[in-house]
């Protein structure tokens, strides 16, 4: 899912984030520790992590804001870091969408071992990370499917390559030698024009969805936009 295989660590409490971290990159995970949640909010859109774990109480929105809106455009697991006792907050939690929680003070065994089982069903469920789902829609790679409002869409091969290559990099702008590069791969000798032609294509065919779209970076290239 345009994964670069950090998991981000969201919470504001600089000590919690560093124990997180110290724990996780011992297993040889990478991280990135962000403070707020807007940063992380942008952060997600621009490049897909791993896993989030991610405070409640956050400056700029909160945790359970920030999943909603994660929620909206993508499926990479989440675990909530809550404070001890509050039952509410673990319950609503797992409701809007966040894959496991942890107390805390919390232990950092306990922590991993939930990091690696999200990660397992996750993997299992995701087949692989073949598969990108946002509002209105799901496409799989590895069944060459896509479904839009719930119907399926009849496209090309390179079509599906191209759009998903695409929703797995959410606002991430790419020009056309580089959608060549990594949907035709680097023996293609065609001309970059064809990317216009498959974009045109896929707006014809899937066209806008309630919070994404393909958006021209005009003078760049091409992103699939999610606000």
């Amino acid at each position: 899912m345009g994964e670069n295989k950090k998991i981000y660590i969201v919470d504001d409490d600089r000590n919690i984030c560093e124990i997180i971290s110290l724990y996780l990159e011992k297993e040889g995970f990478a991280t990135l520790k962000i403070s707020d949640g807007l940063t992380a909010l942008d952060k997600i859109k621009e490049e897909l992590p791993l896993l989030i774990i991610l405070d409640l109480m956050l400056p700029g929105i909160d945790g359970m804001t920030l999943c909603k809106e994660v929620r909206k455009f993508t499926n990479v697991p989440i675990i909530m870091l809550t404070a001890k006792g509050d039952t509410f907050d673990k319950v609503l939690g797992l409701e809007i969408g966040a894959d496991d929680y942890i107390v805390k003070p919390f232990d950092g065994k306990e922590l991993v071992a939930r990091v690696k089982a999200v990660l397992r069903r996750y993997e299992h469920e995701e087949n692989d990370g073949d598969s990108v789902t946002y509002p209105d829609l799901s496409i799989s790679l590895s069944e060459y499917k896509v479904r839009y409002k719930g119907e399926n869409v009849d496209l090309t091969p390179k079509e599906l390559e191209l759009f998903y290559f695409l929703c797995t990099h959410p606002n991430k702008v790419f020009t056309r030698d580089q959608l060549l590069e990594n949907v035709w791969g680097y023996e293609y000798m065609g001309d970059s024009r064809t990317v216009d032609v498959h974009i045109k294509r896929l707006r014809e065919k899937i066209g806008d969805g309630p919070n994404w779209k393909l958006t021209t970076v005009w003078g760049v290239g091409y992103k699939f936009e999610v606000k």
